[in-house]
């Protein structure tokens, strides 16, 4: 992932899709091209009697909403008979260049498929996810 530059010096790349991957009970099953995270939290503002404006905010849970292009299982898991529509609490792992993020207890809301003859290819997968996780590398 880290490119050498002139002078000895190391430049920091950006993840590339053997470093962007899904996970189903410890084991990997799928690279992953490219994805698209939306984070939110909804939050809530608390009111007192006799106040004109809120006294304060709460914030509420967080959710996370990811959305993968062009998967590509690998060669175990397409011998393990890997079906990505029954997949359930799997994990993403995303390797950056100064720590690895992993989302966690994901399940799938949406799939959309494009596969040629003897490859097995989903193009477009997105998932909702329980945590996320960062370690540092």
């Amino acid at each position: 992932m880290n490119t050498t530059i002139n002078a000895g010096l190391r430049a920091a790349g950006f993840p590339t899709s053997s470093d962007i991957w899904l996970e189903l009970d410890g084991q990997k099953v799928a690279v992953v091209q490219s994805y698209n995270c939306k984070a939110t939290r909804s939050s809530y503002s608390v009111e007192a009697f006799g106040e004109e404006e809120p006294v304060a905010t709460v914030q509420g849970p967080q959710s996370y909403v990811i959305q993968l292009t062009r998967l590509y299982a690998t060669d175990q898991a397409i011998a393990d008979g890997l079906d990505f529509y029954k997949m359930r609490n799997f994990s993403l792992v995303i390797c950056k260049p100064d720590r690895k993020v992993i989302y966690s207890d994901c399940q799938w809301s949406d799939i959309q498929e494009d596969a040629q003859l003897g490859k097995m290819v989903v193009e477009k997968l997105t998932l909702v996810a329980g945590r996320r996780m960062e370690m540092a590398v």
